[in-house]
């Protein structure tokens, strides 16, 4: 029953518009959703003038999935925000990319209790995008807003 719960999560995902439009899919995660893999496959509707990868399909396989870790592991009780983003192309994308985003249960435990304390504070992530080789070709930068519901903005 449970793997129903999380096949029926990855389908939504992969269903989100924006994210079929793209060739974005969740390719998996953890069962405790600290960990999601996400790929990018190339179609011809998704590369730029050059042949590789458009650089917003790119970023956008990054957008929602450090948010959706804290907020699956932290629960109702706190409001979860990107606040902002950076993504370094460092060279050209062609092919499948994997992106891997991850937060230990550890660094959630330590969030927690740093929102339960302070009330909201912001928290920084990496992640790098790799093509089928393995090579690195962008670093994602994210910076995501956690408040405790009912903490002073």
């Amino acid at each position: 029953m449970k793997n129903d719960k999380f096949n029926k999560l990855i389908r939504k995902i992969n269903l989100y518009p924006p994210y079929l439009g793209m060739g974005i899919k969740v390719r998996s995660f953890s069962e405790d959703h600290t960990r999601f893999e996400v790929e990018l496959r190339a179609k011809w509707y998704n590369r730029n003038l050059f042949g590789t990868h458009f650089g917003g399909c790119l970023y956008s396989m990054t957008d929602p999935f450090f948010v959706f870790i804290i907020t699956m592991n932290l629960g109702k009780g706190y409001i979860v925000w990107d606040k902002s983003a950076a993504i370094d192309f460092l060279k050209p994308a062609k092919g499948t990319i994997l992106g891997v985003f991850e937060i230990g249960k550890a660094r959630l435990d330590e969030i927690r209790t740093e929102v339960d304390a302070l009330g909201k504070n912001t928290y920084h992530f990496e992640a790098d995008l790799t093509d089928e080789k393995g090579l690195v070709v962008a670093r994602v930068k994210k910076e995501v807003y956690v408040r405790a519901k009912g903490a002073a903005k």
